[in-house]
């Protein structure tokens, strides 16, 4: 089995769950940003601060849509090569 895949070969999904956790890592760098003036007592940041932080969702429902890419590409190629 192991002659049949290659090392460094990227997959279908493998670009889209990169980008994906590069989005859920600046959603959680804002939200890490956006919550310490909570903590150290100074002005809170505004609106559109928050919503930058829902790039973490994004991000994770990005990199989840590439692991379903991924998924549904070899499940394809596993039953054009059984059938």
């Amino acid at each position: 089995m192991r002659d049949k895949t290659q090392a460094n070969s990227s997959g279908p999904g493998d670009g889209m769950v990169r980008i994906g956790a590069i989005v859920f890592f600046v959603g959680a760098v804002a939200t890490l940003v956006t919550v310490a003036p909570l903590f150290l007592g100074t002005d809170p940041f505004p609106p559109l601060a928050y919503a930058v932080c829902m790039l973490m969702g994004v991000g994770f429902l990005i990199a989840a849509a590439g692991v379903l890419r991924g998924i549904a590409v070899q499940r394809r190629q596993a039953r054009s090569a059984a059938g």
